[in-house]
């Protein structure tokens, strides 16, 4: 009797991967001078590069997960007897297959930007750039922007 509990959590352990799953952190250091009024940064637009993150179900793998943890819940459920480890399987394999279907796509563009100082910065926008390779831009405090006039030597 403790061999299916045991086995259903084994199997609910094998099918998690079958699902999709995506994880991002971030972390942002900036420097406090440049929170400071009066605070500029002249440079120019280096490189702008482009990130696409595309996520996948997989129907296949989740309706064969959700078939043997349907089965085995089944199986459980009726001690072993009758057709309730079919249904439980079948079940389980419709769940599992619409659960683990669809797809998403993210865009985010990294703008590198070479400083008059010397120094490299990388500023992240998402789904658009605002800047192209060779802009004129200024850092203050309110962030990156265009810059009014032409100080890069």
């Amino acid at each position: 009797m403790t061999f299916r509990p045991i086995a259903l959590v084994c199997a609910s352990v094998l099918v998690l991967p079958a699902c999709v799953m995506t994880s991002t952190e971030t972390r942002t250091w900036t420097d406090p001078a440049a929170a400071s009024p009066g605070y500029e940064r002249h440079g120019r637009v280096d490189a702008v590069r482009e990130v696409i993150q595309r996520q996948h179900g997989d129907p296949v793998g989740g309706a064969v997960g959700g078939a043997v943890v349907g089965g085995i819940m089944g199986s459980l459920l009726s001690g072993g007897r009758g057709p309730a480890a079919m249904m439980g399987a079948i079940g389980g394999a419709a769940v599992g297959s619409a659960a683990s279907q669809g797809q998403a796509e993210y865009r985010w563009y990294e703008v590198t930007v070479r400083f008059d100082d010397g120094g490299y910065e990388v500023f992240t926008y998402r789904d658009y750039s605002p800047f192209r390779p060779g802009d004129l831009v200024v850092l203050g405090p309110r962030g990156l922007d265009w810059a009014q006039a032409a100080p890069y030597r």
